[in-house]
């Protein structure tokens, strides 16, 4: 598999950080989380005015093979329809991308369906038309799996030749709550019915066949258990793609905007790989997906914003990128106490 040299920040810049926000005008932490932000940003650019450039978001798409077991409300066609949805503008993705400026790219990274190639409002990268259903067998190949983080990172080294340095990602794919439910189960050793939601039926009639169905994959696999292997058997191509993105994001000092329940299991994944992802990731929202808490507690993350979402595309992390934004502005618009000669009032 591709290897993601990952350097953490280095940590003598954190007391000037903390200094210089210290000093603005105003009381000491008053500005609470915005402060937070801040001083991680400074801290991933190694600098005392950070900045936020050329913002991207990525969807990846793809099908997931665990769809013929009806474990989602949603038919698998919805897949390919949103992927049209978000080429016209009309979905929920689109109009927070065009709200708060994020250059928007759309990857087919195995959506059940044959795309025209020569739409280059695409970012063709499919591996297969869906994956396999892992009830009885592993999603995909090592070769499809390398394939996919692979893909990933091209996408981000991308982002990153046009100047990106803030990059939020998101998801299509029907029945990935289910693979990312199986994800966190192996990977925080929580059981799988606090991992298990009900995805897109928002009435949970559905909940239960889903947990039937995904206790018995998780009864039928004789892997090795091991991180990798589990990405491999129980993934979505778009999500190995997510965590190829995270990986190769990192890589490169970008910050990464991390959405919901999928996203955060994208997350986890990627820190299973290597560790110090997780210093660049910042969290966008705690959505309702039932095990999405659990997961944010596993990585010590706190989430900016708390509306409810169970959307994914990456609506929450969007949603919080106006916060993340003050928080640039604090450190770089505010004067100091010094600047302007006003009396420490703390």
């Amino acid at each position: 598999m591709l290897q993601f040299d990952i350097e953490k920040p280095n940590e003598e810049i954190i007391p000037y950080l903390q200094d210089k926000i210290n000093n603005l005008t105003k009381p000491k932490g008053s500005l609470g989380f915005l402060e937070e932000l801040a001083l991680q940003v400074g801290w991933i650019q190694q600098t005392l005015s950070p900045q936020l450039s050329n913002p991207h978001h990525i969807v990846f798409a793809g099908d997931h093979g665990i769809a013929s077991e009806k474990v989602s409300l949603s038919p698998q066609e919805v897949t390919y329809q949103m992927l049209e949805n978000f080429l016209k503008g009309g979905a929920g993705v689109n109009f927070l991308a065009r709200q708060h400026h994020f250059k928007l790219m759309v990857v087919d990274g195995g959506v059940n369906r044959d795309l025209d190639l020569s739409d280059k409002r695409i970012t063709h990268k499919k591996i297969r038309k869906s994956t396999r259903n892992y009830l009885y067998e592993a999603a995909m190949t090592e070769e499809e799996m390398n394939q996919a983080i692979e893909s990933g990172a091209e996408c981000v080294r991308q982002c990153h030749a046009e100047g990106c340095n803030v990059l939020a990602i998101g998801e299509m794919g029907i029945t990935n709550t289910s693979s990312s439910s199986i994800w966190m189960h192996f990977l925080t050793s929580t059981s799988l019915k606090e991992c298990t939601g009900a995805g897109s039926d928002h009435t949970g009639d559905i909940l239960n066949h889903k947990y039937d169905v995904l206790s018995r994959a998780v009864t039928n696999y004789k892997g090795d258990s091991s991180p990798i292997d589990i990405m491999r058997y129980f993934g979505g191509y778009e999500m190995v793609m997510t965590v190829g993105a995270m990986l190769e994001a990192a890589r490169l000092k970008m910050i990464i905007l991390v959405d919901g329940f999928i996203m955060t299991n994208c997350m986890l994944m990627a820190s299973k790989i290597n560790k110090n992802v997780l210093h660049y990731a910042i969290y966008g929202h705690q959505g309702n997906e039932i095990g999405h808490h659990i997961a944010l507690n596993y990585l010590k993350a706190k989430p900016i914003l708390q509306l409810g979402f169970r959307l994914g595309e990456g609506t929450g992390a969007l949603c919080a990128y106006p916060i993340l934004e003050s928080a640039i502005r604090m450190i770089n618009e505010m004067s100091t106490f010094k600047d302007v000669q006003v009396t420490k009032y703390f």
